[in-house]
């Protein structure tokens, strides 16, 4: 297949709840979608919360049996976004309505490209897919790995794709339960780092608005001079920590907690959950 270098092809979001939806709003607000979007839901209610986007034609499964193989027969690119343990039967319901080509990308976790590969076949080129939830604001991290068939033009229109909702690193299918266990959970860690700091504010006396609001406009803002400086993270600190000042003093108690150390572990320990996923566990 062909493709205009400055448009996507023709799309279909199978699946569109909140990361397929997340991808959906990127695809629009880009305006790069001129060959239409179609999106399956289960019910007329989700369908019809999408309905309404510019380029989007929506369907609802439970009015038209035949959405997905409808949808999946009008794209070039099909993004399979159910549950991971829907996904064989989905794959072997829109085999028959793909054409030579179409390239089928995976949102499903766990679900190795091989057993994409398996049901669909040779001619259908596989890139298998990680992105996280800051794709709802346009500000995610996806990791993309190619199938045995998946040409370098295949995983281009791929990249262009998730890069209307934020940053893409290509990778080998291998690594990417590693990635995963960064930026795939890794917005949980830094929520979790949010609690924990507005916690120690709300024992020094703010109340809870005061409290969330001090520590959460802190990560943001943090986070937004680190997009914005140009530095790196350690560089930033150093900036930040003024010798014999109370944040050297802060940091100190920090460091002898060992953060390294429990970082690696529980990074260790979402890979290995990752893997035992991948195997049925």
């Amino acid at each position: 297949m062909t493709h205009d270098a400055a448009a996507l092809p023709p799309i279909a979001i199978l699946g569109a709840g909140s990361m397929g939806g997340a991808i959906l709003q990127g695809v629009v607000r880009s305006g790069l979608a001129a060959g239409g979007v179609t999106v399956t839901n289960r019910t007329a209610a989700k369908a019809a919360a999408v309905s309404d986007l510019p380029g989007v034609d929506s369907l609802a499964l439970e009015q038209r049996a035949d959405g997905n193989t409808v949808a999946a027969s009008r794209a070039e690119v099909v993004l399979i976004g159910v549950k991971p343990v829907m996904v064989s039967e989905l794959l072997r319901e829109i085999a028959p309505a793909l054409r030579p080509g179409t390239i089928v990308v995976s949102l499903a976790a766990g679900v190795t490209i091989a057993t994409f590969e398996g049901i669909l076949g040779a001619q259908i080129p596989v890139v298998r897919s990680m992105p996280n939830t800051p794709a709802l604001v346009g500000k995610a991290v996806t990791g993309i790995a190619a199938g045995a068939t998946a040409s370098a033009s295949d995983v281009s229109i791929v990249r262009r794709l998730f890069q209307t909702c934020g940053a893409v690193v290509e990778l080998p299918e291998s690594q990417i339960d590693a990635l995963s266990s960064i930026s795939g959970s890794g917005p949980a860690y830094v929520f979790l780092l949010i609690e924990e700091l507005t916690k120690a504010a709300r024992g020094k006396g703010f109340a809870e608005a005061e409290a969330r609001l001090l520590a959460e406009q802190t990560f943001i803002g943090a986070a937004a001079l680190l997009e914005a400086s140009g530095e790196g993270p350690a560089e930033l600190r150093r900036q930040v920590t003024s010798p014999k000042g109370t944040t050297e003093r802060a940091i100190a108690v920090l460091q002898a907690a060992h953060l390294d150390q429990v970082f690696a572990e529980a990074t260790d320990a979402a890979l290995a959950r990752a893997r035992e996923l991948a195997a049925g566990g």
